[in-house]
């Protein structure tokens, strides 16, 4: 049996912060599903977004798929509120010219209710996501 993409607007996931905002690609693409859409930086790094489960999971393997990340760094928070994160992930992507970057990581101790997702620099002026996934399974909620 597949397990859900813990990262889906579907599932209950939410994007509560990003650093920039275009009303054509807004945050929110990113958790959409939608291969079509993305969430855009702005001109300058760093750049983040933060995405809240509502739950504590447990991910196993999570997928990122971009354009002109140059390196990415990922907190975890398993608190009540988007506090206290921890270094988690740090990577440097390759540029992969006219198509997505599609970087899969296998992680271990991956309990969290917040991921924070930091760009700290691109390729280009301007960075693109298009999807998070999350494989892994819910432990709880949030009570």
């Amino acid at each position: 049996m597949k397990t859900p993409d813990l990262c889906l607007s579907s599932e209950g996931a939410e994007v509560i912060l990003a650093t920039s905002s275009d009303e054509k690609h807004p945050p929110e693409n990113i958790i959409d599903g939608n291969p079509e859409t993305f969430w855009t930086t702005t001109g300058m790094f760093p750049q983040e977004f933060i995405i809240c489960f509502h739950k504590h999971v447990r991910i196993e393997k999570l997928v990122i798929q971009t354009y002109f990340v140059r390196t990415l760094k990922i907190e975890k928070s398993t608190s009540k509120e988007p506090l206290e994160f921890e270094q988690w992930i740090q990577r440097d992507l390759t540029h992969t010219e006219g198509q997505l970057q599609n970087e899969e990581i296998l992680v271990r101790d991956g309990h969290a209710t917040y991921l924070r997702f930091i760009i700290t620099s691109g390729f280009d002026h301007f960075a693109s996501v298009h999807r998070v996934s999350a494989e892994g399974m819910v432990i709880s909620n949030i009570s």
